[in-house]
């Protein structure tokens, strides 16, 4: 147990599928998994551990953020043991030919902020995901007959659609980089992973567009994010 998380060290499955919002976490467990229980609940941050086609699958909210992320992933890591994070969430697409609901698999997460120096003095503001938990990813997307566009991301530190002038992020991010969109929890989940010598991954369904001003509701984005969902529970299921 840590001060964040009172579950039991044996009620955390291997894998984790890690949405940002509760209600989402509670979501899954209730419409996905089998025998499954309420492990964690402090603050909040529901964790519910049940069964995928068999396998045992643990689904824990992160909270919004990379420091609320950073946190629980760094404690699934270290003290539960947990071998892969896949990280399910919503974000904010910045090209036009980018659809609402189109589920992206980031390749990488650019961040301008100082995560990585806070944590241990490394100036790095880009990490790549688990090259091999993606692959098994993309197979199993195919597998699934479900589009992922692979792409790079920024990590803001800001709700982007509230950031005053959005043209100065868009010119702040490296070119090379090739950034699509924005979220605000990859680049903790992971560094964390890259750190402690474990695997993340990060699929994001868009939920908004900065180009087009369309935006999915509140209860949409709660309950419409079902391919991401599916894709990461298979992929689980092949890690367990």
């Amino acid at each position: 147990m840590t001060p964040h998380n009172n579950a039991k060290k044996e009620d955390i499955a291997k894998v984790v599928i890690m949405p940002g919002d509760p209600l989402r976490a509670k979501y899954i467990a209730e419409n996905f998994l089998e025998n499954y229980r309420l492990v964690n609940e402090v603050r909040g941050m529901f964790a519910y551990t049940g069964e995928y086609k068999g396998k045992m699958i643990t689904v824990m909210a992160s909270g919004m953020g990379m420091p609320s992320m950073g946190i629980y992933s760094y404690e699934l890591y270290k003290f539960y043991d947990v071998d892969a994070i896949i990280r399910i969430g919503s974000c904010g697409a910045y090209e036009e030919d980018i659809d609402l609901l189109e589920n992206i698999l980031v390749t990488g997460s650019y961040t301008p902020g100082n995560y990585a120096n806070n944590f241990n003095g490394e100036n790095i503001h880009f990490v790549e995901a688990t090259e091999d938990l993606n692959l098994k990813i993309e197979l199993t997307a195919i597998e699934d007959n479900i589009k992922l566009r692979k792409a790079n991301i920024a990590c803001t530190e800001c709700f982007d659609p509230y950031i005053e002038n959005i043209d100065n992020l868009l010119n702040s991010f490296p070119k090379d980089k090739k950034i699509v969109g924005a979220e605000m929890e990859s680049f903790a989940l992971f560094y964390n992973a890259k750190v402690l010598n474990k695997r993340a991954a990060c699929i994001l369904t868009v939920v908004d567009s900065i180009k087009t001003k369309k935006a999915l509701s509140s209860e949409e984005r709660e309950k419409s994010l079902k391919e991401m969902i599916i894709v990461s529970l298979d992929t689980a299921c092949k890690l367990t």
